[in-house]
């Protein structure tokens, strides 16, 4: 009988540890966790060459984004005789049996497969390394981390970019360059990640299966049915999974006491912030802070000085008075007024930026007017300034806000009415909307308050693509 050092039985051990699937994987693209893979690719490595290999195209199944058809070429054409993934995922399983994972972003490709087998109630867990990683830590100071830009910049050849065989290739390349400059092999052992034991409870697991990756409000109930908290989000399921995952206390006291999630689509965020205001007040739910009435703490305010010229301050919110718009905090409010400034070409002093009896030092660079010295003809720089106020507020104004749908055929609608937020609604595009009669028919008429507010400038100053249509033209 042969007799086996320790020494012998670590070094067979590591061997036997030391092979690697390498891999890439196209896929559709889409909403998180919905994606299907149309390409893959896998090189079996043993630390020295490649000893297997599998190459295929795959029918996601469903479609593929447009970008994605630029960006790999690969179109649903191509993918019609392609086999599914169930009928290659033997391969796959056999390919990668004992091996740690490897890819340039292990993390994506990783997910993607379990996502893949998860679908076929199959739990397939491997080890993972990331090259991403591995070049930072081995080659620091690199321009770019990226395949391509990487490879460029290390003379590694790359055929057939964006396409899952190339880049598989080109990994392969990157990663036996890496394994030698590694030489005490601290960091491949380092960066080995074993996936963690999912902590969710069972019953969590299921809740989260029912939900959507919609823009949308959730409410969670205890199990009494009583709504326990209130919240919005892009994404419903993956906020949900941050709930029932996370470690602060809000989120521990919702795992312990949810027994089921409801939820709403919006498909627009204004729609969803708007709802979730209103709801939280109506319902009052135990683990939602109360709506403070400090969310929005500065206020835009304008006066006219004894010149007749049109001044501009940021300041705290007042009792009893309007700003023209308002702000979660200074920071946010100052940011804006230096847009605003170049936007309109503003004078510093008249925006309070200066306290001079001068001109401000815009105007000795060539950047004001000269209203801060009376240069400039009150009448044309006010007309700057009612052209910004107009366009951020809606005081005394007729409009409707149009956003994305709960579906494609289908928009959502906000109505401004006298300057009142009056409600909310959805209406189909085929439908016109253009009598306002109609569009009344369509809204859920809700309350207007500072809160509704905030939420809908604050949201017309940051969404550029967000359709205003005044009533009174």
């Amino acid at each position: 009988m042969e007799v086996v050092s320790l020494e012998q039985e670590i070094t067979l051990i590591k061997r036997k540890l030391s092979i690697y699937a390498i891999l890439d994987i196209e896929t559709t693209g889409g909403k998180y966790n919905e994606e299907g893979i149309t390409e893959i690719a896998i090189y079996r490595f043993d630390g020295h060459e490649v000893t297997d290999q599998f190459i295929s195209l795959v029918n996601p199944e469903r479609e593929i984004q447009p970008f994605v058809v630029n960006l790999t070429g690969i179109n649903s054409n191509m993918l019609k005789n392609a086999p599914k993934f169930y009928e290659v995922a033997k391969r796959i399983i056999e390919i990668t049996e004992d091996c740690i994972v490897v890819a340039h972003n292990a993390d994506f490709d990783y997910r993607i497969l379990k996502t893949e087998f998860n679908r076929l109630g199959f739990p397939y867990k491997r080890k993972t390394l990331c090259t991403v990683e591995l070049s930072q830590e081995l080659i620091p100071d690199m321009e770019s981390y990226s395949l391509g830009k990487l490879t460029r910049a290390l003379g590694i050849p790359v055929s057939d970019r964006h396409r899952a065989n190339g880049d598989a290739l080109a990994t392969v390349k990157l990663f036996k360059l890496l394994m030698n400059k590694d030489s005490d092999k601290k960091i491949i052992k380092n960066a080995v990640k074993i996936e963690k034991k999912s902590k969710m409870s069972s019953n969590l697991k299921t809740i989260i299966e029912d939900l959507p990756s919609d823009t949308g409000v959730y409410y969670i109930h205890d199990e009494r049915g009583n709504i326990i908290y209130i919240g919005k989000s892009n994404n419903i399921r993956k906020r949900i999974t941050q709930h029932f995952t996370n470690k602060n206390s809000k989120s521990k006291k919702i795992q312990t006491l949810v027994a089921s999630v409801t939820y709403e689509k919006t498909g627009s965020e204004l729609i969803a912030l708007l709802k979730e205001s209103e709801e939280i007040k109506l319902n009052k739910p135990i683990l939602n802070r109360a709506l403070k009435r400090n969310k929005f703490t500065q206020g835009l305010y304008s006066f006219r000085d004894d010149q007749g010229y049109i001044n501009l301050r940021i300041g705290p919110i007042r009792k009893n008075e309007n700003p023209i718009t308002t702000f979660a905090n200074r920071k946010g409010g100052v940011s804006f007024m230096n847009r605003m400034i170049e936007m309109y070409e503003l004078c510093h002093k008249l925006c309070g930026y200066e306290k001079t009896e001068n001109s401000c030092f815009n105007y000795d660079i060539k950047e004001c007017a000269g209203a801060c010295i009376g240069n400039e003809n009150p009448e044309d720089y006010n007309k700057r300034v009612e052209a910004l106020i107009a366009k951020n507020s809606y005081e005394n104004k007729n409009m409707i806000l149009i956003d994305r749908g709960r579906d494609i055929e289908e928009k959502s609608v906000v109505l401004i009415k006298d300057g009142v937020f009056q409600g909310i609604g959805f209406f189909d595009l085929n439908h016109q909307i253009n009598n306002q009669e109609i569009l009344e028919s369509l809204i859920t008429y809700m309350d207007n308050n500072r809160d509704t507010q905030h939420i809908i400038q604050s949201y017309m100053r940051s969404n550029k693509r967000l359709k205003v249509v005044d009533l009174n033209k």
